[in-house]
């Protein structure tokens, strides 16, 4: 079965001319002269962009997420080939019902007449790994079920199989493969569709997302039904709304679109910079508006998150930007370790202005957000900056932000409707505010360990000073004093950090 699977992989490559376009790169080919060979009688009009998008939808929705999530790279890949990727689009038709039926009551260990009080046979949406149909539970709520592709787990295992042997090949005959990282990319690959054949997994997203946006105006939130989810279903409140691609609809109903699009932003912050935890496959298929106005979020198998000094960078990076501080932008990347030692600031500061001074002070129809990142990128690469994993997914979710932004008010001001919240942020997290805020979160773990200093500082003093006995007794005394100053230190720490418990208890937080 693998064979035949390669055998249609190496078919279509001919077909679309995937080989001519390793030739066609420029770079050193091992075997080159053999796949010269192959281009005799050939001869393709269309671009080498459209070409590999072609071959990928050709070889099926596996090959689609995978040049979806290639289109993120432009850190790797070249403009064009990007460019034509993100038009990717995972259309993939439904799997018989009656599958999606004995799947479910396998699940269940029972007829699904037992399960649920009804249930919509024609499935409502349909994707490369999953399905959803409605239904109602037996207490009368009305849910979604998500259940999986049956076989799925087996097409995806013989996929990623043949694409870590494409990836090991490529790397040892083509001399950009290493540069391009073809193995470290079909690895992240893997563990992203690894977790989204989890649906116990979306599941935990989704209840996660919702728990941060509880009583929000801005976000709805589905809840999950934990009774009825396994890692092959996943059942969730039915949200009812228009997709936010349906902007004349949206206008038809009211909804105010400056004020929807302002939201946007502040959920994307608010989920990126509060929480560190966020949507991260924001395309429209997967937003509705309510008729209030009020967003409501979808499909949960992709979410990022942010480590607190992730956060702590982006904010003040985004902030330099705001204030067109190039050279903190700069600096912030050597002290990140980003870009190589002894990599001039100034250099690099210039590069970086002449990448974004010319999008400021524009609405953001006249902003082109995806080129600006692309030649972000490109300065990136002639600097040796090394993309944070981390980061690629806030990235592409920026890219999101952008044609989200573009649909519903052309006239945002992305930048203005930000700042202010990212400058609250920043404030949050530096000054009096941020440090009484540590102090009290750390507060439970130093009284647990407060009984123990005395003993500590003890332990250590005994140790030193049988140490100092062989040594000149002036040095003894000088450390006796250092040591007596860094145990005052201590307890006027040891009481504070007292007293702010007792005030925490007193005040009931």
């Amino acid at each position: 079965m693998r064979w035949l699977r390669l055998l249609k992989i190496v078919t279509v490559s001919l077909r679309f001319g995937l080989d001519q376009m390793l030739i066609d790169a420029g770079s050193k080919l091992r075997f080159a002269g053999l796949l010269r060979v192959t281009r005799l009688g050939r001869r393709f009009d269309a671009p080498r962009a459209v070409r590999l998008r072609q071959a990928l939808e050709a070889l099926g929705p596996i090959f689609v997420k995978f040049g979806q999530m290639l289109s993120t790279r432009r850190d790797l890949l070249p403009p064009d080939l990007a460019d034509e990727l993100a038009k990717l689009q995972d259309r993939v038709p439904p799997f018989p019902s009656e599958q999606a039926i004995a799947r479910l009551e396998t699940f269940y260990g029972k007829p699904l007449a037992q399960v649920f009080r009804s249930f919509e046979t024609q499935p409502v949406a349909s994707a490369s790994v999953a399905q959803v149909h409605f239904a109602v539970l037996p207490t009368g709520e009305e849910v979604a079920v998500k259940v999986l592709r049956p076989g799925i787990e087996h097409v995806i295992a013989n996929d990623i199989a043949l694409m870590e042997t494409a990836a090991t090949l490529l790397e040892r005959v083509w001399s950009e493969g290493r540069r391009l990282k073809a193995r470290e990319v079909v690895a992240e690959f893997s563990k992203h569709l690894g977790d989204e054949l989890d649906l116990m997994r979306e599941a935990s997203n989704c209840s996660q997302l919702r728990r941060n946006f509880r009583d929000s105006p801005l976000l709805a939130v589905p809840e999950v039904y934990w009774d009825y989810c396994g890692p092959a279903a996943m059942v969730m409140q039915r949200m009812y709304g228009l997709p936010i691609s349906q902007v004349d609809a949206l206008r038809a109903q009211g909804v105010d679109m400056a004020a929807l699009s302002r939201a946007g932003v502040e959920i994307f912050f608010t989920q990126v910079f509060r929480d560190g935890f966020f949507h991260a496959d924001m395309h429209p298929g997967n937003i509705f508006v309510a008729p209030d106005g009020q967003y409501i979020a979808l499909d949960f198998g992709i979410m990022g998150t942010l480590t607190d000094v992730d956060k702590n960078y982006l904010a003040q990076n985004f902030l330099a930007f705001f204030q067109r501080d190039y050279k903190r932008v700069a600096q912030a990347h050597v002290d990140a370790g980003w870009v190589p030692r002894g990599t001039r600031v100034d250099e690099f500061e210039a590069s970086i202005r002449a990448v974004c001074e010319p999008i400021f002070d524009k609405p953001l129809k006249e902003i082109e957000f995806g080129r600006t990142l692309l030649r972000l990128f490109q300065v990136s690469r002639r600097f040796n900056v090394e993309i944070q994993p981390q980061l690629v997914m806030l990235q592409k979710t920026l890219l999101n932000i952008e044609g989200l932004g573009r649909q519903l008010d052309p006239e945002l001001d992305l930048w203005k409707t930000a700042k202010p919240f990212l400058e609250r942020w920043m404030s949050e997290q530096m000054g009096w505010r941020a440090l009484r805020r540590k102090l009290v979160e750390e507060a439970p773990g130093w009284a647990l360990t407060m009984p123990e200093l005395p003993r500590l500082a003890h332990r250590v003093l005994s140790q030193a000073a049988a140490h100092d006995a062989l040594h000149d007794p002036i040095i003894i005394e000088r450390r006796s004093r250092r040591q007596l100053r860094w145990l005052r230190i201590l307890s006027a720490l040891v009481a504070v950090l007292i007293g702010l418990e007792i005030w925490r208890i007193a005040a009931g937080l």
